[in-house]
């Protein structure tokens, strides 16, 4: 299953509007996808579940690893990186 780990930088998290943003973006993908707040150890969680994700208690500077399997899995992690790189795209 590919997957990345990555440093969440936003000041807010995986929370809020942050995490809509995520939702929204992995929602667009025929893939099952996954995260994992790697500080914390909270995890996996429904990367397509707001509510899931909040449970991860993803703060600024927490490690999370995102996978994908499925049909779009590559593509799919490929844009959540990106979106996260971006600070998401606030």
């Amino acid at each position: 299953m590919p997957e990345f780990t990555i440093t969440i930088q936003h000041e807010a998290g995986l929370h809020a509007r942050p995490l809509s943003a995520f939702v929204k973006k992995a929602s667009q993908f025929e893939a099952d996808i996954e995260v994992s707040n790697v500080t914390n150890g909270k995890g996996p969680s429904n990367g397509k579940s707001p509510l899931k994700l909040l449970l991860l208690a993803a703060q600024q500077g927490h490690e999370v690893k995102v996978s994908a399997e499925g049909q779009q899995a590559e593509e799919a992690l490929a844009a959540l990186k990106s979106l996260i790189e971006n600070d998401f795209e606030e």
